[in-house]
């Protein structure tokens, strides 16, 4: 087993269905985060299980955050929607000098966090968002796709599982980001579009899928790792979905109130789990990427991984230790920024194509 850092870290949201997997993925690493939450019973509970230290913390009280941060040198964000809750952190983050990493994939809090490097630097700590399966695969793809057609103008990324499904936090993130359900980046800006707006077919290492475009991280990351201005992102769908879910779209303003976001996250907190251990052993993900420039020459790369949440667990872990490790300067990056884009490949299960190019 490697030997660890000498440091002092955390998760927060210890507790929820992906920081639950981090922090038993650094146990069997032998780190030993320290486990917090604003909830007493449940946090108290995993920190037993696991034998590991637990502080109790909300991010509504400013200066218990920064006291709580104070004494570690880095903190796994795992508490979502990290729309409402990624702000608090960074913050605290940024006024304790504490390294700041989490599993995000929403646009807004990449288009928050990444301007921020000069603020980093100066408090002399990484601001490291999207260090899961948003959206460490698709960026890392992304930049070896870049660097293999330097002068690409069009950059499309595409995933699609062969099982599992949501957990909580994953549907609340969504249910919280109505009614906009669709964006795509077009010369340089990021534009909203109505849900499923693209629809194709995609030859991942798997076989042809269908898919359609979803408001993924990537349409602010990418962008920031490749400098590529026309992107768009896809996840495999059935023909029937996809119908179904362009039939949603006079919908989406009544899921977009208040408090019709809340009943509904409300109902997603009392009924769904999220994938068992039997699910996450058996599901893989295939991730395809494509970039053209104004010539036609074009260039494809896919990759396999883990299923999506097993993967979060891996790759945040392995992203915390290399921060704490000192590998990472001081800064606001993407993961490819941050690691290179091979990272991806060091990551246990995971297997990467050679890129192919044709006109």
């Amino acid at each position: 087993m490697r030997e660890m850092p000498a440091s002092e870290w955390m998760i927060y949201g210890a507790t929820g269905y992906t920081g639950e997997l981090a922090a038993r993925e650094a146990k069997r690493r032998g780190m030993r985060p320290i486990l917090a939450g604003r909830n007493p019973e449940r946090v108290k509970t995993l920190g037993q299980a696991l034998e590991l230290p637990v502080r109790i913390v909300g991010l509504d009280h400013p200066e218990s955050l920064r006291t709580a941060l104070e004494a570690v040198d880095l903190v796994l964000h795992c508490a979502g929607p990290f729309v409402r809750t990624s702000s608090a952190m960074v913050e605290a983050c940024l006024a304790t000098a504490t390294h700041y990493l989490d599993i995000t994939g929403e646009i807004a809090v990449f288009e928050a966090i990444l301007p921020l490097g000069g603020k980093a630097r100066a408090a002399g700590i990484v601001l490291l968002p999207g260090v899961g399966f948003d959206v460490v695969p698709t960026d890392c793809l992304a930049a070896s796709l870049a660097a293999a057609l330097p002068d690409a103008t069009h950059l499309e990324l595409a995933f699609v599982a062969s099982g599992g499904s949501a957990s909580r936090g994953t549907l609340k993130t969504m249910i919280e980001a109505m009614p906009d359900a669709g964006a795509v980046r077009k010369n340089g800006k990021i534009l909203p579009v109505p849900l499923a707006y693209d629809a194709k077919e995609i030859e991942f290492s798997c076989g042809t899928r269908w898919a359609m475009t979803i408001p993924w991280g990537d349409l602010s990351t990418a962008f920031h790792s490749t400098g590529i201005p026309n992107i768009r992102v896809y996840t495999g769908q059935s023909p029937g979905a996809i119908r179904r879910a362009r039939r949603l779209r006079a919908l989406l303003p009544i899921a977009g109130l208040r408090p019709v976001k809340r009943f509904l996250q409300w109902l997603i907190q009392r009924t769904v789990t999220g994938p068992d251990e039997a699910a996450r052993e058996t599901s893989r993900t295939f991730v395809w990427g494509q970039v053209d420039n104004a010539s036609g020459r074009r260039v494809t790369g896919t990759l396999e991984t883990p299923e999506g949440y097993t993967f979060t667990a891996l790759s945040s872990v392995e992203c915390a230790h290399r921060v704490l490790a000192g590998q990472v300067k001081p800064g606001s990056w993407t993961p490819s920024k941050a690691f290179g884009s091979g990272f991806v490949g060091d990551l246990a299960g995971v297997s990467v194509q050679d890129l192919s190019s044709s006109r």
